[in-house]
């Protein structure tokens, strides 16, 4: 089966070499028992979930291509290969994690641990070999790799990318004005996301970014849409957009669905996963921001926070939260997010929540109590 960007999906009765290469790599995970086993059948799809749920993805059992990325991600262990900066197409995989773990642990300034070997991940290494006595190319080679084998930090515990982020925010002052944020409308083109009750996913989703990106303009945000209203690009195009803003703050709209019509909510979503430390500091805090203001302000049931590494998530620079906002597929959340009246108390309440990220604890105001006239321009 194809996705709609013509992407390959695997599920449960699919066979063939790809799904014996997917299997034979949960296989050396241990996470499938070995054996000779050639069809993507019951236990290849609980094996598939349990990965899933480990490295914050959508537990569906379905291999898609951002789960099979991560499945082979997750075969690289530090030393397996050489690993250096490529412009064009970072290395991405455990090994990387590891080292940027390792880096962050040892003192030296990783942005994020995220297993993508970038430019910060290269000036990082580059400090390292320096003060070892290698030469700073910034390849992380069988010499780079003994000495991370040798040496001990002096201390641990903390997180020092967490703080080098809030003094980020910190530094970048209060005011909106002159701060670049990037709204991104989910799915769009041929891609309608969930349907129900005359509502499409997308065309939600594109309506809110309109009224978030105008309310940002009148603040002096310099605010960009990752999609037109016709387009669909995926979440590793819709990253790298974000990535060339060079953006402070990442916003992504969507509404849920499910089978189940009593299913109903607003989440929030940041970057993270229980593995290796993995998270977002700012983008937890953002998360629980944008989450509290919108539950103040409305009547959406109260669906709570989660760490996920979706693409787009996990492949901006910049803080970044993925919001549901509603299931279209439920009475109630439908014929509120059919109310333009409603749409506009959402996207205040989202506004409102990128100034709180800013705003210092003695000018911070309560949930739900700042209004768009308020915000610090």
């Amino acid at each position: 089966m194809e996705a709609s960007n013509g992407a390959r999906i695997y599920r449960i009765g699919d066979s063939g070499e790809a799904v014996a290469e997917i299997i034979g790599k949960l296989q050396r995970l241990g996470l499938l028992a070995p054996g000779d086993h050639f069809v993507y059948d019951e236990a290849t799809a609980r094996a598939v979930r349990g990965f899933q749920q480990q490295r914050g993805l959508m537990i569906d059992g379905i291999v898609g291509p951002q789960t099979y990325r991560a499945i082979d991600d997750a075969r690289w262990r530090l030393g397996d290969r050489l690993l250096t900066y490529v412009v064009s197409h970072p290395l991405s995989g455990d090994d990387v994690l590891a080292l940027q773990a390792k880096l962050q642990e040892l003192g030296f300034a990783v942005a994020r641990v995220d297993g993508i070997f970038g430019a910060d991940t290269q000036r990082a290494v580059t400090e390292f070999q320096r003060n070892m006595g290698l030469p700073g190319d910034g390849t992380c080679g069988p010499s780079t790799f003994k000495a991370l084998q040798r040496i001990r930090p002096m201390a641990t515990g903390g997180r020092p990318d967490a703080l080098r982020s809030a003094e980020a925010v910190r530094a970048a002052g209060p005011r909106l004005s002159g701060k670049t944020v990037v709204i991104d409308p989910g799915h769009g083109g041929f891609d309608y996301g969930w349907e129900g009750f005359g509502l499409r996913e997308s065309d939600v989703a594109y309506d809110l970014a309109a009224r978030i990106e105008g309310r940002l303009g009148a603040t002096g945000v310099r605010a960009y849409l990752s999609r037109g209203r016709d387009q669909g690009p995926d979440e590793l195009a819709r990253a790298a957009f974000a990535n060339e803003t060079d953006a402070n703050l990442c916003v992504s709209l969507h509404t849920d669905g499910s089978m189940n019509p009593e299913a109903q909510g607003v989440a929030t979503y940041y970057y993270g996963a229980d593995l290796q430390g993995t998270s977002s500091s700012i983008g937890e805090q953002f998360a629980g921001l944008v989450q509290r203001e919108i539950v103040a302000r409305t009547d959406l049931l109260n669906c709570r926070t989660h760490q996920k590494t979706w693409d787009l998530l996990r492949r901006t620079r910049m803080p970044a939260v993925r919001l549901e906002i509603g299931y279209v597929t439920n009475p109630h959340d439908a014929s509120r997010l059919a109310d333009p009246d409603f749409r506009d108390v959402v996207a205040e309440a989202i506004v409102v929540a990128i100034q709180r990220v800013y705003l210092p604890p003695e000018q911070d105001a309560a949930t739900g109590m700042l209004r768009f006239g308020q915000l610090t321009v």
